[in-house]
């Protein structure tokens, strides 16, 4: 792990500030779910602590992506609005501007995986969006994205390496902190580094003793690459049952504030998402999919935290097909 006097960075020399968080809050009032944070007493025994976890699995279009996506086509122009966005996803982004676009009514079109899980694609369409399907082994899901911007005028939205993502990303941060005050450790779940770069945002300026951790999947790890080489790292496709978290690098915009804020990268294996999935279904009775189980994983591991610590989790979706998540529990 680098060391602090590595990691440090002035806050506005960063892509994104709390002012942007804030901003951002403002313009999800009354439209985002303040979403649950939800306590247990077995959770607390089996990790050694106390942990709070808060339910994006329960936000609109269930996940956290709901307020970056908003967020971003919020603060669109009158003439992008006009002529619509495009963004790629293999579910849970697809989703959220699909819902985003039709409640500002902007039209959206969705770059998705051909193995992206049935749910997320009939959600998506349900929501309005069209859908054009890749093979994300095969075929650049950014290329295929901007050509069709720039054949039909859309702009991009991308699923985290954009500051007014990160930006709306960062409210669910914001809001745990609002409703559990001290923590002495966030985790998060660490995709393509929006959700971890908008939480540590919002941990400087309200916690800034608590250590935010990102949690990725053992067989995706271009995070925690990157975190120790302090340069971004490229890996290839992952193949992990987190689905959401199956990136092969951080972003421009999110790297540089996880390098800054971050205090470290851990990662958790399939079969701990599957218990941690089971755990929830079984003493929670909440559904959550594998790729938001990661930060939970993580806590009830004791891999983060030290006894008695106060840990937030940030639950960061629930979207999974019944028949999937049977297959897994079963």
């Amino acid at each position: 792990m680098p060391d602090s006097a590595d990691r440090a960075a002035p806050s506005g020399t960063l892509p994104v500030s709390f002012a942007d968080i804030e901003a951002a809050a403002s313009r999800l009032e009354g439209i985002a779910h303040r979403t649950p944070v939800m306590t247990s007493r077995t959770a607390d025994a089996r990790a050694g602590g106390q942990l709070f976890f808060k339910c994006e699995n329960l936000q609109r279009g269930g996940a956290f992506k709901f307020r970056g996506a908003y967020n971003a086509i919020a603060t669109l122009t009158a003439d992008q609005r006009r002529h619509g966005v495009v963004a790629y996803s293999s579910g849970n982004h697809a989703q959220a501007v699909a819902l985003a676009g039709r409640l500002q009514g902007v039209v959206t079109t969705i770059v998705m995986p051909k193995d992206a899980p049935s749910a997320k694609v009939s959600a998506t369409r349900e929501y309005g969006g069209e859908i054009i399907f890749y093979d994300r082994y095969t075929e650049s899901r950014e290329e295929i994205c901007a050509a069709l911007a720039a054949e039909r005028g859309l702009s991009i939205i991308p699923p985290y390496d954009h500051e007014q993502v990160i930006a709306g990303q960062g409210t669910a941060a914001r809001e745990l902190f609002q409703a559990i005050g001290e923590l002495d450790v966030l985790l998060v779940s660490l995709g393509g580094g929006g959700l971890l770069a908008g939480s540590a945002l919002a941990a400087q300026a309200l916690r800034p003793r608590c250590r935010v951790i990102g949690v990725e999947p053992e067989a995706g790890n271009d995070g925690q690459q990157s975190f120790r080489a302090g340069k971004v790292i490229r890996i290839p496709v992952p193949r992990s049952i987190a689905d959401g978290a199956l990136t092969t690098y951080l972003g421009e915009r999110t790297f540089p504030i996880i390098r800054a804020l971050v205090h470290d990268v851990v990662t958790v294996s399939d079969q701990m998402l599957v218990d941690a999935m089971r755990f929830f279904a079984e003493r929670m009775k909440i559904v959550v999919e594998p790729t938001g189980c990661l930060g939970a994983a993580a806590a009830l591991s004791k891999r983060c935290h030290q006894p008695g610590e106060r840990v937030g989790v940030l639950i960061s979706g629930g979207n999974i097909d019944l028949a999937r998540y049977a297959e897994l529990l079963r």
